[in-house]
């Protein structure tokens, strides 16, 4: 009796670790606000690529070069991706590449996920990115890398990448019914550009004083290409010198 009266409950909690999110959120104002303007929205989109909202699972894919956020989602049975939206970057700062340290005004570029919902932004709402990453931490030798990066509202911007308030509306949204509906990290893959042969090749000449910038797009192409042949997302690992494995 003892293994048939626990073994439901640990099962919902492994399946739905997320539970609750939705609720605890719209306890904010602004967030209160961002779900009556955009779920209904939302939910007709995801329905119509055949994404059920208790089955959501999103992934983000950032190119700044293009200023564009795509969302994808898909069911949690289903391993292919669809195309949901995209989102125009209002506003940014720095040049192509990575970020290595604090101050540079660098959006990172690389593989991570959203760590952080803040509902009481400055720039409205804002999703936090796990920077830096392993990868960071092993090419910077600097003392300070930095934090603090967001997709945020506004169009303002120190290393983030606004959308305007309306979009994070929209976008937050997203994330929030993606938590709730038990997904625990939401990947967030940001490339110079789409790491096409042309684009790269482009970027060869364009920083061609730069040879660790370009060895560090290649070792990106490798992500880029494995979701756009598949469809799906990779396992990211990192190895000892920085660089990301895939699989």
């Amino acid at each position: 009796m003892v293994k048939k009266f626990y073994f439901p409950f640990l099962l919902l909690i492994l399946i739905h670790p997320g539970v609750g999110f939705k609720t605890s959120q719209l306890k904010n104002a602004r967030v209160k606000v961002a779900f009556t303007e955009k779920e209904s929205m939302l939910l007709q989109k995801l329905e119509s690529k055949g994404v059920q909202t208790k089955r959501l699972k999103i992934f983000l894919r950032v190119f700044k070069r293009e200023k564009r956020i795509e969302a994808w989602a898909k069911n949690w049975n289903t391993n292919k991706f669809v195309k949901i939206t995209e989102y125009a970057i209002c506003a940014n700062s720095g040049t192509l590449g990575p970020k290595r340290r604090a101050g540079d005004e660098q959006v990172p570029e690389g593989f991570y996920f959203i760590e952080r919902f803040n509902p009481m932004s400055n720039f409205y709402l804002s999703l936090g990115l796990s920077y830096p990453n392993a990868s960071d931490r092993k090419f910077s030798h600097a003392a300070d890398l930095g934090g603090d990066i967001f997709i945020h509202g506004s169009c303002v911007t120190i290393g983030c990448m606004p959308i305007t308030d309306d979009k994070i509306k929209e976008l937050y949204t997203l994330c929030v019914l993606a938590q709730d509906a038990g997904q625990i990290n939401i990947p967030v893959h940001i490339f110079p550009c789409k790491l096409t042969k042309e684009s790269l090749d482009s970027l060869r000449v364009q920083f061609k004083l730069k040879p660790d910038n370009i060895r560090f797009w290649e070792n990106l192409k490798l992500g880029y290409e494995y979701f756009e042949s598949k469809r799906e997302l990779p396992k990211v690992f990192v190895r000892m010198d920085g660089y990301y494995i895939f699989q």
